[in-house]
């Protein structure tokens, strides 16, 4: 993304992609705001009355809840692909890119993920009443502090429809209701998605208004969701910079802001071929459209691995983009363009890698400080050192040594799933899961004491 495109945040939010702009098939005439602004209440209000009842469902019924969902997904399966077959060609027809539609696409594969998924947070402990911490106190109260559930839940992304499950599946498990506002670019996936959450959650005696979405109004919706402060208790969006920066600019509900990946790579002068082919090749190509991909790599001006490096990730596709001292590094065949400011700040998702050589960890560091956005660094050393001043030094959400950038998942690191990748310092950073989904509430018990 461009710095122009970084600092010019619409006042509303905008379409993912230009297939966003056009209505499903058979779609009714927008309604006006004021009736879009009842509705999104009237779902928030739904949303609360439901959330109540999901505050006081125990573990065993919502990890039933999350089992029959993953096994109506499979049963409904060939619904789903059909309908997300209507988006992929509505991105297609509308010159979508491939990196984008890699992001919309579902696939068998991928919906077995999402069972697995699902599986995973049944498996997982209920965040609901865990003790944070407690005491008995000199006057005889009781005090403990205990994860309760945020109650509303809402969530604005673009165009993954796997997040209408995951965020949903996490919701429930928590204990909350959830209000989803996926993106016209795979309205089709999402309306079959949200109909199995709502059936399978009726079917097994839980309140199907834990899971609405909101898709059917909207902009206007969407803008309406930002301003349902005392309806909403947190909004969560996940997409990309301009969406967000929509967002965090524009709500009165709390928000917790997840990040765009520009994410880095340090090859250090100590690091070994083999690891860093293997690392390298894993964080750019494994599947380039997501968050947690390698956008920059930095290689020490002594580092022996470049060559085989670029080898490697040219035999993927991959494009380099180069600074003058890396071209002067390259083997021959290996073709780059030139790098500019431009490339350090792009988050590509796609096949593109920015590629520059610097004298030190020092400069390594400040280069990192400049350009990244907070979402996840690695180095690639065999120097103690210089991994425990990287981890130190490093002042993003995830920071990695000797292995992919791929595996800040929610998923990949035990959450059984995530709502998104939070680059911000409160409440919650990282990879969100389960317990990023509550908040606390203290409980004091005593037998008539009073305050002197």
């Amino acid at each position: 993304m461009t710095d122009t495109a970084r600092e010019a945040a619409p006042e509303t939010v905008h379409a993912e992609t230009t297939a966003a702009t056009a209505a499903p098939a058979g779609a009714q005439p927008a309604p006006s705001p004021s009736d879009v602004e009842a509705a999104v209440h009237a779902v928030g209000d739904r949303a609360r009355r439901a959330s109540r009842q999901m505050a006081r469902a125990n573990r065993a019924w919502k990890d039933r809840a999350l089992r029959a969902i993953g096994a109506a997904l499979k049963e409904r399966q060939a619904a789903v692909l059909a309908a997300n077959e209507k988006d992929l060609e509505a991105g297609r027809a509308a010159g979508t890119s491939e990196a984008l539609l890699d992001r919309l696409a579902l696939t068998p594969a991928r919906i077995d993920g999402l069972v697995a998924a699902l599986e995973n947070l049944a498996g997982l402990p209920d965040p609901v009443g865990n003790v944070v911490r407690g005491q008995t106190l000199p006057n005889g109260l009781r005090m403990r502090q205990v994860n309760v559930p945020m109650g509303v839940v809402a969530a604005i992304y673009e165009a993954r429809p796997n997040v209408t499950v995951d965020i949903a599946g996490l919701a429930l498990k928590s204990g909350n209701a959830v209000v989803l506002r996926g993106g016209t670019a795979a309205a089709h996936t999402n309306t079959a998605l949200v109909g199995i959450l709502r059936d399978t959650l009726a079917a097994v005696g839980l309140p199907e208004d834990a899971v609405q979405s909101i898709d059917a109004y909207g902009r206007e919706g969407a803008n309406v969701l930002m301003k349902a402060r005392g309806r909403v208790d947190v909004l969560i969006p996940r997409g990309g910079r301009d969406l967000i920066q929509s967002v965090v600019l524009n709500s009165t509900v709390p928000v917790i802001e997840t990040g765009e990946g520009n994410v880095h790579i340090f090859l250090d002068a100590s690091a070994g071929e083999e690891m860093a082919v293997d690392i390298l090749v894993n964080a750019k190509t494994q599947r380039p459209s997501v968050c947690n991909t390698v956008e920059t790599l930095l290689v020490h001006r002594d580092s022996t691995a470049l060559p085989e490096v670029v080898r490697a990730l040219a035999a993927k596709g991959v494009r380099l983009h180069v600074d003058e001292r890396t071209r002067a590094s390259l083997p021959a065949g290996v073709e780059a363009a030139a790098a500019t400011d431009e490339d350090w700040a792009t988050e590509y998702m796609d096949l593109d890698l920015a590629v520059a050589t610097v004298d030190s960890l020092d400069e390594a560091l400040e280069h990192i400080r400049r350009w990244s956005t907070g979402h996840t660094e690695a180095i690639i050393t065999n120097d103690l050192a210089n991994a425990e001043r990287f981890i130190a030094e490093i002042d993003s959400a995830a920071v990695i040594v000797n292995a992919s950038t791929r595996f800040t998942d929610g998923g990949e690191l035990g959450l059984g799933a995530e709502v998104g990748i939070s680059t911000q310092k409160l409440h919650a950073r990282g990879p969100m899961g389960l317990t990023e989904l509550t908040t606390t509430k203290w409980i004091v018990q005593g037998e008539g004491q009073v305050r002197g």
